[in-house]
């Protein structure tokens, strides 16, 4: 059974990670992305759930026994590096073991690559915000890190996410340095221009990944 080619993908926040990860799976990698399995493990009853009114309080929900209302407890951890550590320390143990299970069930799924380009291994993507700081950059086969100005992260989180400016600004600054990314990076993505430049980086850059798996 063969292990699972791994890509770990990154960027800041709003950097375009999302459209970066969609093109990847549309060429035939099995992707993750970390902030959706944050979503799942923080419902209502879990342990981790749990753990979070237990520490921030019941203002971080929605309603009384409701989901997370990100927005309340992201002006909490963005606002204090101690509470935003307090908060990874709830939630990054079982967003790893759901990545872990995922690794595992792509490596037994068999039927690798796409109908027209079968590979030897199967290729997963890891989407992840905090790819390095959490460790899995070191069990990757390749780092791709999604780049583009600050200002247009700015931008993008004002106009989709529909956040202030400052707490736009706010979220922005509370990031890693982008150049720490950049020292880990195998592969960078510049996604500060149209979609069809992003897609010729990603369709050449998909290449090297083929080229290591068939």
């Amino acid at each position: 059974m063969p292990k699972p080619y791994l890509i770990g993908l990154t960027g800041g926040i709003a950097c375009g990670k999302s459209t970066v990860v969609a093109m990847l799976a549309a060429l035939g990698a099995s992707t993750i992305d970390a902030d959706r399995v944050t979503h799942r493990v923080q419902r209502p009853g879990s342990p981790v759930y749990q753990q979070i009114i237990a520490v921030f309080g019941p203002q971080v929900a929605a309603a009384p026994g409701g989901m997370i209302d990100r927005r309340k407890l992201g002006d909490i951890v963005f606002a204090d590096p101690a509470a935003l550590r307090r908060l990874e320390q709830i939630v990054h143990p079982a967003v790893r073991a759901a990545i872990r299970t995922f690794i595992a069930e792509i490596a037994l799924a068999g039927g690798y690559g796409t109908r027209t380009q079968p590979t030897a291994r199967p290729v997963a993507v890891i989407d992840a915000i905090k790819l390095i700081e959490s460790g899995w950059a070191d069990e990757c086969q390749q780092i791709w890190v999604i780049t583009c100005d600050e200002a247009q992260q700015i931008e993008r989180l004002i106009t989709t996410r529909g956040m202030r400016d400052d707490e736009a600004r706010r979220r922005v600054a509370a990031q890693a340095d982008q150049s720490s990314r950049l020292a880990r990076a195998t592969v960078v993505i510049d996604n500060s221009h149209s979609q069809a430049r992003t897609r010729a980086q990603v369709e050449a850059a998909w290449q090297t990944v083929i080229t290591a798996v068939t």
